[in-house]
């Protein structure tokens, strides 16, 4: 299925979506326009019964250089800009909206992720970038700190330290030292990020679903649970996925020495 957008490119087949950010001549940089896009993409996979993944990437030489700063219209001498009315209008829920998705997020990085775009990498469940793609957190070179959850995603991912250094100075972080740092899952040759694309799409499609959800779910509480907490959930979600087709099958599969034929259910 596809769907006429603008500034996204936006397909949902096999119940994996792709999402593509599609503005390169300005690196695919945020707009209002583009959130709305985004926010209807989201519905449409939302209401998708039968949702198995959600890949998202960019158009072009760069990933996505954050807020698209020509849209703010200069303001009369004297006043200043409430920034926090962007960030809750459509940073805030768009993030929220991504971690929530009961299905793996994963995103292809396929150039320079600089501020808010930067985040966004972040906000994803599983990230590949390109060698040749650089992060970049340079809010303060402008007076401003990170934003989009940058300052809650930085700490978990890289430890204090780092994300102080990072935040703090701006430095750019290459793609090999993000996969170093434990920033990113993997960093990949520029070539292969069209099979790369290929072969996650895939797996998704292919994958064990509700296994998916539960796993995303579950890691995504331990930050916040005790050991105690964490322990009854792994409880809880392996009991249900213990009913589940797709144990059965894998049951099935692995006795027999085949590959595993998920339905996602």
């Amino acid at each position: 299925m596809t769907q006429a957008y603008e500034q996204i490119r936006f397909t949902l087949e096999d119940g994996v979506g792709v999402i593509t950010l599609n503005r390169p001549d300005r690196l695919n940089s945020f707009t209002a326009a583009m959130h709305a896009e985004l926010a209807r993409a989201l519905d449409t996979l939302e209401a998708c019964a039968e949702l198995r993944g959600l890949v998202i990437t960019g158009a072009g030489r760069g990933f996505c250089a954050g807020q698209d700063l020509s849209e703010r219209k200069p303001l009369p001498a004297g006043q200043r800009r409430d920034l926090s009315e962007g960030l809750r209008n459509f940073y805030r829920p768009l993030v929220l909206r991504l971690r929530a998705l009961p299905v793996p997020v994963v995103c292809l990085v396929n150039g320079v992720a600089a501020g808010a775009g930067a985040s966004l990498v972040f906000a994803c469940d599983v990230v590949y970038a390109v060698e040749s793609a650089r992060f970049i957190q340079a809010f303060s070179k402008i007076g401003l700190l990170p934003d989009a959850g940058g300052t809650w995603f930085l700490p978990r991912l890289v430890g204090s330290a780092r994300a102080m250094g990072a935040a703090l100075f701006g430095d750019t972080v290459s793609a090999r030292q993000a996969e170093q740092w434990g920033l990113i899952w993997r960093c990949i040759p520029d070539g292969d990020l069209d099979a790369t694309r290929a072969q996650v799409v895939a797996t998704l499609a292919g994958g064990p679903t509700r296994a998916y959800a539960a796993t995303k779910q579950a890691l995504q509480a331990a930050s916040g649970n005790t050991l105690a907490q964490q322990l009854d959930l792994e409880c809880d979600l392996q009991q249900q996925l213990g009913y589940t087709d797709d144990y059965l099958e894998g049951m099935r599969a692995f006795a027999e020495k085949r590959p595993p034929a998920f339905q996602g259910k």
